[in-house]
C-alpha cells in the first residue's frame, strides 16, 4: 500500500513539475541541463559582450577548469555559445542567434521566480538520474 502511495505522489510531483512553458522546458532539458550550464548561461546573459577563455570563465564562475571546458563545449555544440580562436587561445562568447538569445533571456528572467527555479531544479536532477 505504501508503494502505491509513493507512486501516486511521484505522479503528482511529475504533473506539478511539468507545468512549465514548453519552449523553456525544452531549453532546460536540451541545453541548460546541468547546474554548471545554468551558471554559465547566467554569466553570459549578465555579460553579453564577453569573449573570454575557459580558464578565466572558470575563475569567474568559481568552478574547476575541467568541468567548465566540458560544459562550454556542450553549450557551443548546442548553439548557445560560440567558440573562436584568438591567436593560440580558444575563447567563448554568446551566440548571436536572436532566437537563442531570446530563449536565454526568457530563461534567466523566469529563473528570478522561485516556483520556476524549483521546477527547473527538479528537471535538472531528474535528467541527471536518467
Amino acid at each position: 500500500m505504501e508503494e502505491k502511495m509513493n507512486e501516486k505522489e511521484l505522479d503528482l510531483t511529475g504533473r506539478l513539475m511539468a507545468d512549465m512553458d514548453p519552449g523553456l522546458l525544452d531549453f532546460l532539458q536540451t541545453k541548460v541541463n546541468s547546474f554548471v550550464k545554468w551558471d554559465l548561461v547566467r554569466f553570459f546573459h549578465d555579460n553579453p559582450h564577453t569573449t573570454d577563455t575557459a580558464d578565466n570563465i572558470a575563475r569567474y564562475a568559481g568552478r574547476s577548469i575541467d568541468t567548465i571546458r566540458t560544459e562550454l563545449a556542450d553549450l557551443t555544440r548546442d548553439g548557445v555559445l560560440e567558440e573562436n580562436q584568438l591567436g593560440e587561445m580558444t575563447v567563448y562568447s554568446l551566440a548571436p542567434d536572436p532566437h537563442t538569445r531570446n530563449l536565454l533571456e526568457q530563461f534567466v528572467r523566469a529563473s528570478d521566480d522561485r516556483q520556476f527555479r524549483v521546477k527547473a531544479i527538479y528537471h535538472i536532477i531528474r535528467g541527471t538520474r536518467q
